[in-house]
């Protein structure tokens, strides 16, 4: 269960960016007083469907002009294409971040947290 270690991106000039690679079920601390972008890149030969759970979590949360988010099953990152990649900024789904946060069923994907 490695954790991922989030880049700070503050100040100018190139970063070298830390990279883990996920085995299943993977941990990283979500700040919120940053803007954290999640990286995840599949590097293997098939897709993968990963989710991204807080222990904390809420099972459900009012959203106003949209109503109730189920947010019991985590948050589906949906399928990542071999060769692909998805970014995340995880602010627009900080409801779902809350305790422990796992990345389940990501195993094989490589991840970055950046943090601006």
């Amino acid at each position: 269960m490695p954790a991922i270690t989030a880049t700070d991106m503050g100040g100018s000039g190139a970063k070298s960016i830390t990279e883990t690679t996920l085995n299943g079920s993977d941990t990283f601390v979500y700040d919120g007083n940053r803007d954290p972008i999640l990286y995840l890149r599949n590097p293997t030969a098939g897709a993968i469907s990963a989710t991204i759970d807080g222990s904390g979590a809420s099972t459900t949360h009012g959203i106003e002009g949209v109503g109730t988010m189920d947010l019991s099953g985590g948050y589906a990152v949906g399928s990542i294409a071999a060769g692909a990649a998805k970014a995340i900024r995880l602010s627009t789904i900080r409801h779902y971040l809350e305790g422990t946060i796992a990345i389940n069923s990501g195993t094989g994907l490589v991840a970055s947290l950046l943090n601006f």
